[in-house]
């Protein structure tokens, strides 16, 4: 298992400074946001990671999030933007796009007793998945369904509704992505639910429950670590929170030894 953390959580006055600290602090990735490289300044990612010492890991998110509109040009917006993330995952050997298909409630109309919402969200999503997948198993990446908490989705919430999708898309460059502080909302047992999601997950998201750096609430991240360990899980886990403190760089750092910590306890069970 690897530690990264998004590019926007590393201490430095420029991206290269922030490269050169998650080199320093033993950092093995680096996630880096669609809000902060649009499809068109792509180019500029790799420039600024030709040189790193620490490679990308991840995208986090795209442009918008219009994958379940009604509206079929929103629709191929998304994911035409989506296209050109995998197609640079690719590029640079990063892990995949990770991509919450819809944010708040549905879009799509009530069409009982044709079919409700989110029967018509689960099967657009799976053909979208599809098209996506064959993009993203061209460049040799993923694509990442993230699971969100109640207040942010309504469709995807917890590990079985993302493995729902994978396992009825079947389609190998599809998986998802555990977020700790979600599936603290939503799961009754974080290990449980990693445990029965198995191979379909391939990143990790960290945040603890306060939604600052792990160690500073209350999930237990050894019995995670350890649910990780059970599954066989080797991929990278990325630091998507606030973080906590006067001095961020002292709190990153300890939250990083903290980790370090847990998965050395989990590995001694």
């Amino acid at each position: 298992m690897k530690l990264a953390v998004q590019l926007g959580l590393l201490p430095g006055k420029t991206i290269a400074d922030q490269q050169q600290w998650a080199a320093d602090h033993g950092v093995e990735g680096i996630e880096i946001s669609a809000w902060g490289y649009k499809p068109e300044n792509l180019d500029q990612a790799k420039r600024d990671f030709e040189h790193s010492p620490v490679p990308i890991s991840t995208v986090c998110g795209n442009p918008s999030f219009d994958f379940l509109d009604p509206d079929p040009g929103k629709r191929r917006a998304s994911l035409d933007q989506s296209k050109a993330y995998l197609r640079f995952c690719g590029e640079v050997g990063a892990v995949g796009q990770i991509v919450p298909p819809i944010f708040g409630g549905p879009r799509i109309p009530d069409l009982s007793p044709l079919a409700d919402p989110i029967t018509l969200e689960k099967d657009l999503l799976v053909k979208l998945c599809a098209e996506l997948g064959d993009v993203a198993a061209s460049a040799g990446t993923l694509l990442l369904l993230e699971p969100l908490n109640r207040y942010e989705q309504h469709l995807l919430r917890q590990q079985a509704h993302g493995v729902e999708i994978c396992e009825r898309c079947a389609h190998p460059a599809v998986a998802i992505i555990s977020d700790f502080f979600h599936m603290h909302i939503e799961e009754t047992s974080t290990p449980d639910a990693l445990r029965a999601a198995g191979k379909w997950v391939r990143h990790c998201h960290l945040a603890d429950n306060t939604r600052q750096e792990p160690g500073t609430g209350d999930i237990d991240y050894v019995a995670g670590m350890k649910g990780l360990l059970d599954i066989g899980f080797t991929g990278y886990m990325a630091y998507e929170c606030g973080i906590s403190g006067d001095d961020k760089a002292v709190s990153l750092a300890r939250s990083l030894d903290y980790m370090r910590d847990c998965i050395a306890r989990a590995r001694a069970l």
